[in-house]
This record gives structure tokens, C-alpha cells and sequence, in this order.
């Protein structure tokens, strides 16, 4: 039901972690992402821990589901020196391709603990129906 929109994302990611990269809006940072199906909609979950629900945008076009979000710098007063930081912070997207067997009217999204999570129902289309058979020279019309 999901497609990842970017074959080389992960290496993308590995690299900015090895080298402390920051994400930009040009160029964002990956936001880890679990998917999966329960019942009748599928289920995304991002994690953005530390960012600020204001920071979250989240578009649909279509079938493009796009997830962008920003987490800043922390303020410091003049007297306090940074001596370590490794969370990261900058700008983080993430894109999936929907298929058409969901329905994008009705995507719910909630923010709990730095999760943010989708929720999107299958449309009734995708789901399975019975066909019933007429039989001689008796012709039914198929209704979804």
C-alpha cells in the first residue's frame, strides 16, 4: 500500500549521522517511519522527538504524502558552552506514495510523545464485496 519515493534515502541518512550534517528545507533530514496495517487503515508513525507540534506540516497531493517538520536549536543564554550535542536539529521530511486503494479524504493525525501518527482508512473500493450471479438470460448490472 506504501512506496518509498527515494531508493537512497537510507544511505542519505547514514551519511548525514556519520558526518553530523544538519537537515535544511532543500535538503532534509530522513524522520524514522514505521507503517503498517491495522483492520481497515493503514497506520504511519514518524518519530520527531523534540520538535514543537506548530513545527509539523503534513500535505496530501493526490496520492503523495509529504511529512515535513523543523526542530531548532534550544536558546542559550550568553554564559552556557555547548559541550556536547549529538541530538540533531534542522529541517526533516519524509515522502510516500499512497496507493489508490486509500482513502486520502480522511487521514486523521494526532501528536503524542514526539510521535506523530497517520491514520488512513482503505477505501471502500479496495475492499472485498460478493458478486452475486444471475443465471439463463437474466443480465445483472455489477455495483461497487
Amino acid at each position: 500500500m506504501l512506496m518509498r519515493t527515494d531508493p537512497f534515502r537510507e544511505l542519505d541518512r547514514l551519511a548525514q549521522q556519520l558526518t553530523g550534517a544538519t537537515g535544511t528545507w532543500s535538503r532534509p533530514s530522513v524522520m524514522p517511519m514505521d507503517a503498517y496495517r491495522d483492520g481497515e487503515e493503514y497506520v504511519i508513525a514518524l518519530d520527531l522527538p523534540g520538535v514543537d507540534k506548530d513545527a509539523v506540516e503534513v500535505d496530501v497531493e493526490r496520492n503523495m504524502l509529504t511529512v515535513k517538520a523543523e526542530r531548532r536549536p534550544a536558546a542559550k543564554a550568553d554564559h552556557v558552552q555547548m559541550e556536547l550535542s549529538e541530538r540533531p536539529v534542522g529541517a526533516f521530511s519524509r515522502q510516500l506514495v499512497l496507493a489508490d486503494t486509500l482513502d486520502t479524504e480522511r487521514i486523521t493525525a494526532d501528536y503524542e510523545a514526539g510521535v506523530l501518527t497517520l491514520r488512513i482508512p482503505i477505501a471502500e473500493r479496495a475492499k472485498p464485496r460478493k458478486v452475486s450471479i444471475g443465471g439463463g438470460s437474466e443480465h445483472r448490472q455489477i455495483r461497487g
